[in-house]
């Protein structure tokens, strides 16, 4: 899909006329998230036939609906978002690896849940609560590598890699291919961005099948050498069916691998940079935080509703509905807007504001709801509680080193976050 560069005035053009797969468009949202509020809560978008979903009600409505609104869109994705196509040059390099399985986030009950089920047990709460030493130590390490430097780009050195290194530690995968990790994972998530333009949508494609065939031979040497780690467990777990037990397939495997690995990784990443972001821009705030620790939970949850690094998401009508007034054909494709939803003053009193002390701040949308809440939003969690009191110990006197108006967001329609992070600080 293409993106262009002009963009109306968001403000005051007729809504039909905002381009919101442009790069404009994507570095803020928001004045036009709040119209869709104020004007059509449900609106069909004439250019693309999506019908766009904005307040916290009507997306509470529509995930509570999971068999007419299924998230079954796989397929729709892959093939470049709001109805293109993907071409023969992609199908020929997506041809040299294996066909995409729809698992846990494209996928419907009863099979999502039984998918769901078999990831699920590397993130139970208990396992996350028992994690607080073992991330505390990369915390530190990571900071330590940089520290002496007085500055450094908090994306990429610190991150980055902490979610990074959490995951693949549980995967069973070895650090020392990261930066390998981080291309797959942009790659997947590129893919499904909706904004790639053709080169980078090819590259996507290289890197896709790159990673199939490393994840399974990771899987096959797991089954020869397992060890105690979420590969290790996929292999050798039955999968209950109707007809009985069974391995998953390959095919099963690389899906399940692919979405802990981007789920556990973009979305952290994204939250943990925007955090310091909002601390560095609201200094009334980081006051109030370093003077109460205890507001770290809530500073945690209130960062994920201002952000939403999840920021959008896709569901396709199973059958004629209607929503917020807006009549839904079977196939139609819903973009369910989080982003707008977390910001809602009808749910979240001036919705705009940040503020740590906001009493209802954990019931963002962040990580979904309902049969589709996110499995690892425990660890996500426990990543950050642990990571940001250690940042503002270690790092006085944080500042930005480019305006805070300077500041772009990753290009993606599902994805949101800052890019890149540089900071000064005097080592504590």
């Amino acid at each position: 899909m293409s993106v262009s560069s002009q963009q109306p005035d968001i403000t005051s053009c007729p809504l039909h006329e905002v381009d919101t797969f442009s790069a404009d468009f994507l570095q803020d949202p928001h004045p036009f998230y709040r119209r869709l509020r104020e004007e059509a809560p449900a609106f069909r978008d004439p250019k693309n036939n999506v019908v766009y979903v904005s307040t916290y009600d009507l997306a509470m409505e529509v995930l509570a609906k999971p068999r007419v609104f299924s998230n079954k869109f796989g397929a729709q994705l892959r093939a470049g978002a709001a109805g293109g196509e993907m071409s023969q040059e992609e199908l020929a390099i997506l041809a040299k690896g294996w066909v995409p399985k729809d698992t846990m986030l494209t996928a419907d009950p009863p099979e999502h849940t039984r998918y769901k089920k078999l990831a699920g047990k590397a993130f139970t709460y208990r396992k996350v609560i028992g994690m607080n030493d073992y991330v505390t130590g990369i915390v530190h390490d990571l900071i330590d590598g940089f520290i002496g430097d007085g500055r450094c780009e908090f994306k990429t050195q610190f991150a980055n890699l902490l979610p990074m290194y959490v995951i693949c530690d549980a995967l069973g995968f070895p650090r020392a291919d990261r930066e390998r990790f981080k291309e797959w994972s942009d790659a997947f998530t590129l893919q499904l961005g909706g904004v790639a333009d053709m080169k980078t949508r090819l590259w996507c494609a290289e890197k896709i099948v790159e990673a199939q065939h490393y994840f399974v031979a990771i899987c096959d040497e797991k089954r020869n050498n397992p060890g105690e780690d979420i590969c290790s467990d996929l292999v050798q777990t039955d999968l209950e069916e109707e007809g009985g037990a069974r391995k998953l397939s390959n095919e099963e495997l690389i899906s399940i691998i692919q979405q802990i690995l981007v789920a556990g990784n973009e979305t952290t990443s994204h939250t943990l940079t925007t955090g310091i972001f909002y601390l560095l821009t609201h200094p009334e705030q980081k006051a109030r935080l370093e003077a109460d620790p205890s507001l770290t939970e809530n500073f945690v949850e209130e960062t994920l509703r201002m952000l939403t690094p999840t920021n959008n998401m896709w569901r396709v009508a199973t059958q004629d509905a209607e929503v917020g007034g807006v009549a839904v054909k079977q196939g139609d494709l819903l973009l369910l807007r989080f982003g707008s939803a977390n910001r809602d003053d009808a749910h979240f009193p001036d919705g705009d504001r940040f503020d740590i002390t906001r009493d209802n701040a954990k019931e963002h949308l962040a990580f979904g709801a309902g049969v589709h809440l996110c499995l690892g939003q425990q660890l996500a969690r426990k990543e950050m509680q642990t990571a940001f009191p250690i940042v503002l110990s270690r790092l006085n006197n944080m500042q930005l080193v480019e305006a805070p108006e300077s500041f772009s967001y990753v290009p993606s329609i599902l994805l949101r976050g800052v890019e890149r992070l540089d900071l000064t600080f005097d080592p504590a």
